[in-house]
């Protein structure tokens, strides 16, 4: 039966990479899909992922209808064996629907990609309708690290390295970021509870006021 399929995750766990590998793995058995994407860290048009994979998509820009737009396609003539979503925490709860739609009217699977929560720990609106309605949600088994080496639960939006908590939901950015420049960063809870940061906490480190001495 086709499914709606959310894989979810923080930054860094390998969402993209596998989402360009079930596109391979499909693609090589002869199937053809869709590859919706939205604000990639590549540009318009670009499913990417950190290893340095690329390949073309279908930017699903704001007001799109992605259900719309796989009906033209099979009618122009089109052949769409599956649908594959990137960065999918950025549709709109309507976009969501029709992708449910996909996989109900045109039994198509439907492969969507995305994290949860932004940087304030507050669910994504495309995210929130994805767990409600996605057949199946699975977590990414590739763990992301905080800098502490332990599991990275958390998405924190940093500048010059320093942990921000507010501003607009979305931002696009990356963890390779440069000085002055929006960037993220994967923490554990406890280190965004503190907004400790791995630049923060290395100068931190570096402060003679931690480990004081007395003279006496």
């Amino acid at each position: 039966m086709p499914e709606l399929v959310f894989f979810s995750g923080t930054m860094d766990c390998g969402k993209s990479t596998l989402a360009l590998q079930i596109g391979h793995n499909r693609s090589a058995r002869g199937l053809q899909g869709v590859i919706f994407t939205r604000d990639d860290r590549a540009g318009e048009g670009k499913l990417s992922s950190r290893l340095g994979l690329v390949t073309d998509a279908v930017e699903a820009e704001e007001g799109m209808d992605l259900y719309a737009h796989i009906v033209d396609r099979v009618s122009r003539g089109g052949r769409v064996d599956y649908v594959i979503v990137d960065e999918a925490q950025f549709l709109a709860p309507d976009q969501i629907d029709q992708l449910a739609r996909v996989v109900d009217d045109l039994k198509l699977d439907v492969f969507a990609f995305g994290i949860t929560t932004d940087f304030r720990t507050k669910l994504f609106p495309g995210s929130q309708r994805l767990i409600e309605l996605a057949d199946r949600i699975e977590a990414l088994q590739v763990e992301a690290l905080c800098w502490c080496g332990a599991r990275a639960t958390h998405n924190a939006r940093t500048v010059d390295g320093e942990m921000i908590v507010e501003g607009a939901q979305v931002v696009v950015g990356d963890v390779n970021r440069q000085a002055g420049e929006v960037g993220y960063e994967v923490l554990c809870r406890r280190h965004h509870r503190r907004r400790t940061t791995a630049e923060t906490a290395r100068a931190g480190a570096l402060s003679p006021d931690v480990l004081p001495v007395s003279s006496v």
